[in-house]
C-alpha cells in the first residue's frame, strides 16, 4: 500500500493550490484520511482531517481558507487551498488509516510529501 500526493508548487500570497493523494495497493478500507504540514525548522501539524463518513477538522490556521474532500470510490483525498500565506509554506504530507484485511486493524500510512511554496 501506498500514498502518492501531488500538487505542490510555487504560488504568490493569496494564491490557490490544489494537493492530491491517492492510496494505492490491497487496501480494504480506509478510516480518517487527512494532510499534515512540516516547515522548515518546525514540527509537523495537523492541516485537515475527514473521516469516511464525510466530517471534517481543520487546523485553526487554515479554517475558512482550506477545504478538504475525499472520494471514497477512488481511495483519493484533496485539500484545496485558498488566499495561502507565505506561513503556509510546508512540505504537505497526506495520511490515512488504512485496513488490507477484513481481520485486521487500521495502520497509520504516509505520503512521500510534496512542497508548498507561498512566495510574498
Amino acid at each position: 500500500v501506498q500514498l502518492q500526493a501531488s500538487g505542490g508548487g510555487l504560488v504568490q500570497a493569496g494564491g490557490s493550490l490544489r494537493l492530491s493523494c491517492a492510496a494505492s495497493g490491497s487496501i480494504f478500507s480506509i478510516g480518517v484520511m487527512g494532510w499534515y504540514r512540516q516547515a522548515p525548522g518546525k514540527q509537523r501539524e495537523l492541516v485537515a482531517t475527514i473521516v469516511d463518513g464525510g466530517s471534517e477538522n481543520y487546523a485553526s490556521a487554515v479554517k475558512g481558507r482550506f477545504t478538504i474532500s475525499r472520494d471514497n470510490a477512488r481511495n483519493t483525498v484533496h485539500l484545496r487551498m485558498n488566499s495561502l500565506q507565505p506561513e503556509d509554506t510546508a512540505v504537505y504530507y497526506c495520511y490515512a488509516r488504512i485496513s488490507t484485511d477484513y481481520s485486521r486493524g487500521l495502520y497509520s500510512e504516509w505520503g512521500q510529501g510534496t512542497l508548498v511554496t507561498v512566495s510574498s
